[in-house]
């Protein structure tokens, strides 16, 4: 166990100081989910009756937004490592090849970590005004860590499989198009009758709707328990699916 816990850690110490290397990475990241935020403020916000200021609707969906990006970039991180020859070098190193997963997933919490904090800071400044409490700021961040950890063990479990780093970007399309089609931007309510089904019944909806709840007073109802149940259920079938596919990979 100690052996495995020392592996890990210099992973995710690598995985970490790859980020660092790799700013233009970690900056799109943040500027395209603020770009979206502006955009959707300013020129589309004005348009949309949601009950309620915009901002104070949109920054959730916003939030989850952002941590499609940088799942997107864990899919492509991991798919690098596959098919730049990093996985044969430590097959003849005394390290656990699985501790890449895991460093990749831990860098990734840091990375959204850091991007949904800039994103919430730049909000305030827009005028977003979240009447949480600390208990539910505590609520809302592990909701949302719980969310990211099942997104970037999905995206790892992408990588895996990928035979390049463009079709591990390809591959993690769904992340990033799947909040579009919640209440992310618009109520589900001002959606056509087929549509509305889809984005009432998928799992960026009960998520959104929660931290919503949380952060700005909205209803939540049965909302919360079916947020966790997918966020939960998602984390232990992606991580599955994810050390899976690599052993797999690995030992071809």
């Amino acid at each position: 166990m100690s052996h495995a816990i020392a592996d890990s850690m210099t992973m995710i110490g690598r995985s970490i100081r790859l980020s660092r290397r790799n700013a233009d990475t970690l900056i799109m990241s943040i500027v395209l989910p603020l770009l979206m935020m502006a955009l959707f403020v300013y020129v589309f916000g004005g348009a949309i009756n949601t009950g309620t200021g915009y901002i104070n609707y949109v920054v959730p969906g916003i939030i989850l937004l952002c941590t499609g990006y940088g799942a997107a970039s864990t899919a492509m991180s991991v798919a690098d490592d596959m098919n730049s020859g990093m996985i044969d070098r430590l097959r003849s190193m005394p390290i656990r090849s699985s501790a890449v997963l895991t460093g990749h997933v831990t860098a990734s919490i840091a990375r959204n970590a850091l991007s949904t904090t800039v994103v919430v800071g730049a909000a305030v400044a827009m005028g977003f005004r979240p009447s949480a409490t600390p208990l539910e700021w505590l609520a809302a961040a592990g909701l949302l860590l719980l969310y990211v950890l099942a997104l970037s063990w999905l995206a790892a479990g992408l990588g895996a499989v990928a035979k390049s780093v463009e079709s591990a970007s390809a591959m993690s399309f769904l992340m990033l198009f799947l909040p579009y089609l919640s209440s992310a931007f618009v109520p589900t309510d001002t959606m056509p009758a087929f549509l509305r089904g889809v984005s009432e019944h998928q799992p960026i909806t009960p998520i959104i709707e929660t931290v919503r709840g949380l952060l700005t007073g909205t209803p939540i109802g049965d909302r919360g328990g079916i947020a966790l149940a997918w966020s939960a259920g998602l984390l232990l079938a992606s991580f599955t699916l994810a050390t899976a596919l690599y052993r797999r990979r690995v030992d071809d």
